[in-house]
């Protein structure tokens, strides 16, 4: 006989629609839904209930980009796939796409048995997979062909980092025109990297190598121009869809809503990191600014105002954390005395559905936006819809019992990611995860963590289907 859980006198929250309804769980999925306190919910039955009022009930988080154990300027990033996964259960968080990493003059296969053999075993929560495209070839493209029907399909190119991970308009045309061909969705780093990498050499020479000179050489007009030149190629290549990565910039995200005003699709996704910090953390003294070093960077808080819109008016569709963490100590002082051998990223995959949350509290967003941005549409985006990503009978049952009025501070001293500080170090928001189900297991049971390495599974996806 199958174990039941019934959850009882929430508020159910998804994308769609807000109601009070109990949520009825079987074999790992929601088999049924119905009204709070009516008859047939009155009737059921089950060995676990648990009291949902006062709550939200809304579906697990998908954080469509993050980067486990990623390798960048001769270190890696602090987070395992055990303990980034669990933290990320921690904030309400059930799904993960992380990116893996094809180095130069090799196979994309090589690089995904690798990130298998990374995370197999060791997640608390389900997992697919992005493939970043570091070295576009014939023998790569037709990978792309067979990595789509194991379902890793989406494909990132860089626009930045020369001599790592750049792509030349040539190799990121070709990219798309196969992506056009097989399904598989282009997402793009869309920096200058060229440009940039000579203003970096321009800012050393000068004598400017404290962090904050980070922010000031990838400058806000080379994200644009790189995010335009994507779309023009996404439109040669045959109007393929597009997702640009990480949008930090007003004018980057200008040439997202002009191109959505002609119809084309084209998909950006923004980060906590750009709505909720600024150049202002970056020019932190003491060096504390390299806490904040990540790529877009941080830009001045004038930004904001027009990312928040952005997110009100679905020409940014997505919040993902780019979850990158380096420590400080040791990872982050690498580039002490050069802002440009500071390891790129940030820790965040713990925070977002919070510092979401609080944008509700602050009237940003609404409530059933929160859960668009952070479930349904990165799951419609990346081939997880309706599994995850929502409340319904038949899905997996990923389900986050929210406690609202919580107050929390946000610190390194409480936090669950492996990394030594927190990019919210000391910020009050309103709101925090009680328990959490991955697939009908509890992973976190009223702020007591129950959940295990293994538990969760690679999850192949299908092709993109937000706006189809």
């Amino acid at each position: 006989m199958s174990k039941r859980t019934l959850i009882r006198g929430g508020l159910v929250v998804t994308a769609a629609e807000e109601t009070h309804a109990d949520v009825l769980v079987e074999d790992g999925r929601v088999a049924a839904l119905a009204t709070s306190g009516s008859a047939a919910a009155e009737a059921w039955t089950a060995e676990r209930v648990i009291d949902a009022s006062g709550m939200y009930v809304i579906p697990g988080g998908v954080d469509g980009h993050t980067h486990m154990e990623m390798p960048f300027g001769g270190t890696y990033a602090s987070d395992t796939f055990e303990t980034g996964t669990r933290a990320a259960a921690w904030g309400g968080t059930t799904t993960i796409v992380d990116f893996v990493v094809q180095s130069v003059g090799h196979g994309l296969r090589e690089g995904l048995d690798a990130w298998h053999a990374k995370a197999e075993g060791n997640c608390a929560i389900d997992y697919g997979f992005h493939m970043i495209l570091a070295d576009v070839t014939e023998d790569t493209l037709k990978e792309m062909d067979l990595l789509v029907g194991e379902g890793v399909t989406s494909f990132k190119l860089f626009m930045a980092y020369p001599g790592v991970f750049y792509s030349d308009d040539g190799r990121i045309l070709r990219a798309m025109q196969r992506a056009g061909e097989n399904g598989g969705l282009t997402m793009v780093h869309a920096e200058n990297g060229i440009a940039i990498d000579v203003l970096v050499a321009q800012a050393l020479a000068a004598g400017r190598t404290d962090p904050r000179h980070h922010g000031e050489v990838r400058k806000a007009l080379l994200e644009a121009e790189a995010t335009h030149r994507a779309i023009q190629l996404a439109r040669v290549a045959g109007d393929v869809p597009l997702y640009i990565v990480h949008v930090s910039a007003q004018e980057a995200l200008a040439e997202i809503a002009a191109a959505r005003d002609l119809g084309l699709p084209v998909h950006g996704e923004t980060c906590p990191q750009y709505l909720f910090l600024s150049t202002d953390n970056l020019a932190e003294p003491d060096f504390e600014g390299a806490k904040y070093v990540c790529s877009t960077p941080l830009r001045p808080q004038e930004h904001q105002a027009a990312l928040w819109r952005g997110l009100r008016t679905d020409d940014l569709q997505v919040v993902s954390t780019d979850h990158c963490p380096f420590c400080f100590s040791g990872q982050k002082e690498l580039g002490r005395g050069d802002f440009s051998k500071i390891p790129n990223g940030m820790p965040g995959v713990e925070h977002r559905m919070d510092l979401l949350h609080q944008a509700v509290v602050d009237g940003h967003i609404s409530r059933r936006r929160w859960i668009d941005l952070a479930c349904a549409a990165p799951a419609r985006m990346f081939g997880l819809y309706p599994r995850k990503g929502t409340i319904a009978p038949g899905v997996d049952a990923d389900l986050v019992i929210y406690d609202p009025h919580a107050e929390q501070v946000l610190s390194a001293a409480t936090h669950h990611m492996n990394v030594d500080y927190s990019a919210y170090e000391g910020k009050r928001v309103t709101g925090r995860v009680r328990t959490v189900l991955s697939r009908g297991v509890p992973v976190l049971e009223d702020r007591q963590y129950v959940g295990r390495a293994g538990h969760g599974v690679y999850v192949p996806r299908g092709l993109s289907t937000y706006g189809s």
